[in-house]
């Protein structure tokens, strides 16, 4: 498969959380404050939250529902409740287009 149009990064607020699906993968994509586009997966390991309801600090995207925070760059939590870290996807910026490919993570 190759990467596709997850959204555009005139559509990404800056900290701001979207939740995009790409042939059934739930990917979170975040701009963060230094203007990078990160891709995550989109559901905490601990409890099954969509991450995208989470709140971006820096780095990290937080679970809203019991706090667990993982790293944008590499996907692992950084404490608990979860332990398992989440998929990072590789992104690519066409023009205005974030492409995903949803079956390449990034090796971290």
């Amino acid at each position: 498969m190759s990467a596709q149009r997850a959204c555009g990064v005139s559509e990404l607020e800056q900290d701001t959380p979207l939740r995009v699906e790409l042939d059934g993968v739930a990917i979170s994509i975040v701009k963060d404050s230094d203007d990078i586009i990160h891709a995550i997966g989109d559901r905490c390991t601990h409890g099954d939250i969509s991450l995208s309801e989470g709140f971006v600090e820096g780095k990290t995207l937080e679970c809203w529902a019991h706090g667990s925070a993982f790293s944008l760059e590499t996907g692992r939590p950084l404490n608990l409740p979860a332990y398992e870290p989440v998929p990072v996807f590789v992104v690519q910026i066409d023009g205005d287009d974030v492409l995903i490919d949803p079956t390449v993570t990034k090796e971290v």
